[in-house]
């Protein structure tokens, strides 16, 4: 049992009225090591052609319904372990944000005791620091020959911040729609299909309409998350709240470590899906451009 000073969340001195989560709620959330195996292709991508495009937010504060500041990013290991299996099946990573400011990361969610995931941070640490502007990779538009076979979302609450509002990134997800390519993403992350529906055509239909996926639960973010301390007050909205409402369906109401695939989409549950949303998609991915080439 913990005490409720162990519930309050933490307040972050570099903001006024932004907290970080509670000692408590990091006991439940985070660990010193992930479940990390191995990550062995022996058919790994050696064609050269073939990318990722990684989109993380560049914000660090998500404003709550009562206007406190949750302190948050991308989480981690929702970020670098499917990279980690992305990387090891061969597909050269391009890691961006909306204006190309610094990815923001939930470092205390950081497993320090993690070499794999130590290893894979230090090899993308400068992409991470130094990212590409995502306008400037769309640039006048992808075509069919765009090299990008597919896009990572990584999740943390951060990803609620920018991605999901941005025309962007919905042009990038139609176009990914309209040239089969792949969708990654993994507990908030699918927030970011949202902006599929952002600046889209007159009149055109929200591409991931009757797709099945599986996501982090607005149950918890409206119940356990706020009692055990981990974000500091109400949601300003709630992520699958918004994707029912466009007509995604929701398979999960808990995290179990859940991956699922609807066609090119690829989604997992929480921190606990992604070392087996890695290589759910590594190799999803490894069977697609085997069949291009």
């Amino acid at each position: 049992m913990s005490n409720s000073s162990d519930r309050a969340p933490v307040a972050d001195q570099a903001e006024a009225d932004a907290w970080f989560p509670s000692p408590y709620s990091l006991t439940l959330y985070t660990s010193t090591k992930t479940d990390f195996d191995s990550a062995n292709y022996p058919n790994a991508y050696t064609g050269g052609k073939w990318k990722i495009l990684l989109i993380a937010t560049q914000e660090r504060y998500l404003k709550m319904a009562d206007g406190k500041f949750f302190s948050t990013g991308n989480h981690p290991v929702e970020m670098l372990l499917p990279l980690l299996h992305l990387d090891a099946a061969g597909f050269e990573i391009d890691i961006a944000t909306i204006s190309g400011n610094p990815v923001k990361l939930e470092m205390w969610a950081f497993p320090q005791e993690d070499e794999a995931v130590k290893g894979i941070y230090e090899k993308y640490k400068e992409k991470i620091r130094s990212p590409l502007n995502l306008h400037d990779v769309w640039g006048k538009g992808f075509t069919k020959d765009t090299p990008y076979i597919g896009t990572f979302i990584p999740g943390g609450h951060g990803a609620m911040n920018d991605v999901p509002f941005s025309e962007t990134v919905g042009k990038i997800l139609r176009w990914g729609d309209e040239n089969q390519r792949f969708l990654i993403t993994l507990c908030h992350g699918p927030a970011g299909m949202l902006a599929a529906d952002v600046g889209k055509p007159k009149g055109s239909k929200f591409i991931y309409d009757g797709y099945e996926i599986v996501v982090f639960p607005d149950s918890l973010d409206t119940n356990a998350n706020v009692d055990i301390g981990y974000i500091p007050s109400k949601m300003p909205w709630y992520v699958g709240e918004r994707l029912r409402k466009l007509g995604i369906k929701l398979r999960n109401n808990s995290i179990t470590g859940e991956t699922h695939r609807d066609r090119y989409v690829i989604t997992g549950d929480s921190p606990l899906a992604s070392n087996n949303l890695g290589k759910l998609a590594a190799n999803a991915l490894l069977e697609d451009v085997a069949k291009r080439t």
